[in-house]
């Protein structure tokens, strides 16, 4: 079984891959301070009461976090018995490298989603992820990942709005009924969320402007259901995009170990 884990600046993810299927998946609040030991008596614990106490033999790792991944690693030696793979690692190969400025680090996660979009959807992408930061990634037609843009997320610019502004307060992220508000939280939340359906709108735009074919757009992330509410741009909104992507790299880093 192979054990996948997602590391966010908000959430980490993990889930467990039995070859064909996920078989469960847990998230839990992102914490450099959170031992390896602490991470097992959480995970082992969910394990047996989902009655998926399968055998882990191998993982993968991508974090936003460097933090972590010492940790995950001391987890997945430990007690797993394994050494993980970490995205982003000279050790960690992609299907093809991404393509931007010599000595530019690109973000696991948009490595992953890369990889993910690509596999099942093609070439001449953006992949719109939608988490602590939105970020759009731009997949080539043979999968690269070539450039994108980084936006602060929707609840980090709310956070900013509450924190800068005292008289206003802290508020989900909804689509309100109309966009015209009636008082301040409806004006809050329509600010912010049409805001962000101009901004991907826009950027969107922008980007197909520069590309030399028309490119899908695909969403992810865990606002990405609710922005799709707001626009008929995404070609597809997928919930495991994160996931999948890191089971493909790891089956492509197995297949070329053993050719």
């Amino acid at each position: 079984m192979l054990l996948a884990i997602d590391c966010g600046n908000t959430n980490t993810v993990f889930s467990i891959w039995d070859g064909t299927r996920f078989l469960a998946t847990w998230r839990i609040a992102t914490d450099h301070r959170r031992t390896a030991d602490e991470y097992f008596v959480w995970l082992s614990s969910l394990m047996m009461l989902t009655k998926t106490e399968a055998k882990i033999t191998a993982a993968i790792v991508s974090s936003t976090v460097p933090r972590v991944v010492f940790n995950l690693r001391v987890l997945c030696n430990r007690y797993f018995d394994c050494r993980p793979l970490v995205v982003g690692k000279p050790d960690c190969r992609l299907p093809v490298p991404p393509r931007v400025d010599q000595g530019t680090t690109v973000g696991p996660d948009r490595l992953v989603n890369t990889v993910a979009a690509h596999a099942r959807h093609g070439g001449d992408l953006i992949v719109v992820d939608f988490g602590t930061a939105t970020t759009f990634d731009v997949v080539d037609t043979d999968g690269a990942y070539v450039g994108g843009v980084i936006a602060p997320g929707a609840n980090l610019s709310l956070e900013a709005l509450h924190m800068a502004a005292a008289a206003l307060p802290n508020v989900d992220i909804t689509k309100p009924a109309q966009v015209i508000g009636t008082n301040t939280v409806a004006c809050m939340q329509s600010g912010v969320y049409w805001g962000y359906v101009g901004l991907i709108e826009g950027i969107v735009r922008e980007v197909r402007r520069e590309r030399p074919r028309p490119a899908k757009v695909i969403a992810t992330g865990g606002l990405a259901t609710l922005f799709a509410q707001g626009t008929d741009l995404f070609h597809k909104v997928e919930d495991d995009l994160t996931m999948h992507g890191l089971v493909l790299i790891h089956q492509y880093n197995t297949e070329m170990e053993n050719a």
